[in-house]
């Protein structure tokens, strides 16, 4: 097995990873959807919005009136606008519906407020892309720094259980508990925690398991939510008595991340280590492999343009959405070479699992686009404007960590909600410490820093936005709700932002069940 990782460690490159160094982002992204579009032609759906008169339009002198006939033609789709008239026929067995298969998996995804699951149809076309860009992933690894060991050792997969709900014609579950179970053959050599554990569906015992098992792996990546993989590395050394995680894994060289940002991890994060190791972030949403992080000594990740994804860029401001984060009917959309650096924006997909013109819900700035390089700053509902403030969570996620920072503390989770207060508003924010620290301090510091980092949130302190509130809560209280409400392990993240019935059940939670 050593000739991998030294194969590996050479640089070997798949087709589709040249495809894309060595052609424009429009070139790539007009194939895909012209692939996407000859595929589903016969659907319902191609049938109902006419993909076939579309495809004509490819052949057009006009290199981009295909992309003014999709979009003239196609509405876009938020989730239950495209389950209500589309995705639960696919529940209901029928095939063809808006991909030309019948839909054996259905992931369940509620993000991390809404509180019913979302069914998002991952179809055998997406499990293949999965794996495909999964594969580009490992293989860039050629670009790091590493050991050409590293390449031959264990590969922990922290996430939901690979023993998966059957109704009817389809299974359901996490995306990471279907695709670990549709893993290529040669990975099982690499593959931790194994079948086994993998199937268990409770969180902790899942986690007890794969404690007692740690000491008899050699584990050189791990790869799952910041969160989680902390609290499992915790209860390992705990359970060992070490000093830290790379006294049982010693080759421990590589984590893998995703799902939120690092930044409020990282901290209590690196104290768990003996050494420094490689973080390598990367964007796989249920709805499909987004990004992930090509180059090393980067905090971004390049957008995957070759593997049945098509994108359209929503700037995210008040033109498109409205207060709430709603999507306004006909919004402005963009195909990725019109897009600009540093502006925010919404995605939209259409892909090999049947979404078409959906949004996804997160929202991006491009950093590099020439190559095609993002960061994610938040959700189109997860940010907060009571009045005018529009406070993303990037901001949010940036002062939180100076203010760690600045007062040398460990603040892994935060929540902040916005209320009434003295006719006009606040922002009550939950920050999780278990260390001793002034809340009085920590609040003041917060505000001075959100004010550098957001002119409208400066403005507006001096305005309609009145006060700022700060409770400290052991970090206990975050995962405690969490699994209050059945929100834990895989890929399941505390929401930034509190709206709503999350809102209402967060402050029943403090008030009834946890007692600080």
């Amino acid at each position: 097995m050593f000739i991998i990782g030294n194969l590996l460690k050479r640089g070997i490159r798949l087709r589709d990873s040249i495809q894309q160094e060595f052609s424009t982002p429009f070139d790539l992204q007009k194939s895909t959807l012209r692939k996407l579009m000859i595929k589903a032609r016969y659907t319902q759906f191609g049938q109902a919005f006419s993909f076939i008169e579309i495809l004509k339009s490819f052949r057009s002198k006009n290199q981009e009136v295909f992309y003014e006939n999709f979009k003239e033609i196609l509405p876009v789709y938020e989730y239950e606008s495209i389950y209500r008239e589309w995705w639960h026929k696919t529940r209901e067995g029928e095939k063809n519906v808006c991909w030309p298969e019948q839909v054996k998996y259905f992931a369940l995804s509620s993000g991390t407020s809404e509180a019913t699951s979302k069914y998002i149809p991952v179809t055998r076309s997406m499990i293949k892309a999965i794996q495909r860009t999964g594969i580009r992933q490992i293989l860039s690894l050629s670009k790091f720094d590493l050991p050409a060991k590293t390449y031959e050792k264990g590969m922990l997969m922290l996430g939901g259980s690979t023993e998966l709900n059957r109704y009817g014609t389809y299974f359901e579950g996490d995306l990471s508990g279907i695709t670990a179970g549709q893993l290529p053959f040669w990975l099982h050599f690499f593959y931790k925690p194994g079948q086994r554990i993998a199937r268990t569906k409770d969180w902790d015992s899942k986690l007890n398991e794969i404690v007692l098992k740690a000491k008899d792996w050699d584990i050189g990546h791990l790869m799952g939510v910041p969160a989680w993989i902390q609290i499992l590395m915790e209860k390992i050394i705990a359970h060992y008595g070490v000093n830290d995680i790379h006294d049982i894994w010693p080759n421990l060289e590589v984590y893998v991340h995703g799902g939120v940002s690092l930044d409020p991890y990282r901290k209590s994060f690196n104290k768990l280590l003996g050494r420094p190791i490689t973080y390598i972030e990367t964007y796989l949403a249920s709805e499909g492999f987004i990004a992930f992080q090509a180059l090393p000594n980067r905090r971004s990740m390049r957008l995957v343009l070759n593997n049945g994804i098509f994108y359209e860029f929503v700037p995210f401001n008040s033109r498109n959405f409205d207060d709430d984060g709603q999507l306004v009917a006909n919004p402005e959309t963009y195909m990725i070479h019109e897009i600009n650096e540093q502006q925010e924006y919404a995605l939209l997909i259409s892909t090999c699992a049947g979404a078409w013109r959906y949004l996804l819900g997160d929202t991006i700035k491009f950093v590099n686009k020439e190559e095609s390089e993002i960061v994610i700053t938040g959700r189109t509902k997860h940010f907060l404007s009571l009045c005018g403030e529009h406070l993303s969570v990037d901001n949010m996620t940036k002062a939180v960590e100076m203010i760690a920072d600045e007062f040398d503390l460990s603040i892994r989770e935060f929540t902040v909600t916005g209320v009434s207060h003295e006719s006009l508003f606040a922002h009550h924010w939950y920050l999780a410490c278990d260390q001793v620290a002034n809340a009085d301090q920590l609040r003041d510091r917060l505000d001075r820093y959100l004010k550098d980092l957001n002119d409208d949130y400066a403005v507006e302190r001096r305005a309609a936005l009145k006060e700022v509130f700060v409770t400290l809560l052991p970090t206990e209280a975050f995962y405690a709700f969490m699994k209050h409400r059945g929100k834990v392990g895989g890929q399941s993240k505390f929401p930034r932002v509190l709206k709503k019935q999350i809102l209402e059940d967060w402050n029943a939670f403090l008030a009834d069940q946890w007692k600080s």
